[in-house]
């Protein structure tokens, strides 16, 4: 049994109860049991052997309860901070309120703490995408840092599908209409899919329909808008001053930002090869929540197979059509082992139990276009397969 005394006490829970059942004076019993005669008449007077609470019955306050009343209905009404409070209670209530007890006064009464007691302005709540067939594509600009062999900064124009989440990117060194419509034609070129309507903002590489801040009818010039037209697709403007609208390409310009702070880059050319690499990886090996630990062409595929007449051409793996190179083999066994799925499965939760100890390794010949690279496969320290390949 647990006993709880008081730090000061001089019995116990015994010597108690034999000073209650003890008809003997209180001066022996005091000197029996080496305590006072005041303590002995003390327990000989209650009913039980347990201490008592020791908090004041009755609290010593300068303020009156009407006064307490009163200056806890202030702090509700008017949300005045302490030292606001503390003056007007002084000169129109008690002129002898400390602060000290003014604020345990408030906090008796649940209203201590001003910050809780403000109505909170609600947080917009942003909701999720629509959700479209592949073929709704979300296009933005990002400037890139200027490297030391280059004369001025470059643009990063991206394309992101919204159902697949497949990403296209290109390199200018100019945000222009020209560049634009160069971007445009590319994406066209090399998207599999059918596209039937592009997202951009306001600016003046895209579109000539806004003027400040008003929205006026397209005059049909600009060159972005006339190949739009002539690919018969629909070109959407995001709402002013609203980046949120086009949020799933700036969340992905966010991983662009990532690699550019994660990397130092020798020039220009080792930059836009390393933005390459990483939509390449992006595309066809990292596993996205949004498509259900899936990597943005294996959904395409999945897309390919239910609905092929949303696509132009088969989606395939590169290089190569579908075809499986040493190391895509070396992974495909590896995580049928690890995570016991099949081929072509995702990992699902136990992808972590791979990437704690598994590496891709890339090594270009050189950083150019036409170059020569090898791919690795690394677990544990030991290479479990290579892959020389040319573009």
């Amino acid at each position: 049994m647990l006993i709880k005394l008081h730090s000061q006490a001089t019995t116990t829970p015994k010597i108690r109860a034999a000073i209650q059942a003890s008809d003997e004076p209180a001066w022996v019993l005091a000197e029996r049991h080496g305590t006072t005669e005041q303590t002995v008449w003390k327990w000989r007077k209650r009913d039980s052997v347990e201490d008592r609470s020791h908090t004041p019955h009755h609290l010593q306050t300068t303020l009156t309860p009407a006064q307490e009343a009163v200056a806890v209905a202030l702090r509700k009404t008017l949300l005045v901070s302490l030292d606001d409070l503390l003056a007007v209670v002084r000169e129109f209530l008690n002129p002898n309120a400390s602060r000290s007890g003014l604020d345990r006064c408030l906090r008796r009464h649940g209203v201590g703490n001003l910050r809780d007691m403000k109505a909170r302005a609600p947080k917009p709540k942003h909701s999720a995408f629509k959700a479209y067939e592949p073929g709704y594509i979300h296009i933005d600009v990002k400037y890139l840092p200027q490297m030391a062999d280059e004369t001025s900064r470059r643009y990063l124009f991206v394309a992101i599908d919204r159902a697949t989440r497949w990403v296209f990117i290109r390199i200018f060194k100019a945000k222009t209409a020209a560049n634009a419509r160069r971007f445009l034609r590319d994406l066209e070129r090399a998207c599999p899919i059918r596209i039937r309507t592009i997202l951009t903002d306001n600016g003046k590489e895209f579109t000539d329909r806004l003027f400040g801040l008003r929205k006026r009818a397209e005059t049909g010039e600009h060159e972005f808008d006339k190949l739009c037209a002539d690919l018969d697709i629909e070109h959407r403007l995001t709402p002013p001053k609203s980046p949120q609208t086009n949020g799933m390409v700036e969340r992905f310009n966010g991983r662009i930002e990532e690699v550019l702070q994660s990397h130092h880059f020798r020039s220009g050319e080792e930059l836009e090869a390393t933005l390459h690499r990483y939509v390449w990886l992006y595309n066809q090996q990292l596993p996205q929540s949004a498509l259900r630990s899936k990597p943005p062409l294996q959904a395409m595929k999945d897309w390919y197979k239910i609905k092929p007449e949303l696509f132009k051409k088969r989606p395939h793996y590169l290089p190569g059509c579908d075809t499986y190179s040493t190391t895509d083999e070396a992974y495909e066994k590896l995580k049928s082992r690890i995570c016991g799925v099949s081929r072509n499965a995702p990992c699902g939760t136990r992808i972590s139990t791979i990437q704690r100890n598994t590496v891709f390794l890339s090594l270009y010949e050189r950083f150019e276009d036409n170059a020569r690279w090898a791919d690795m496969l690394l677990h544990d320290g030991h290479v479990l397969a290579k892959d020389v390949k040319t573009p």
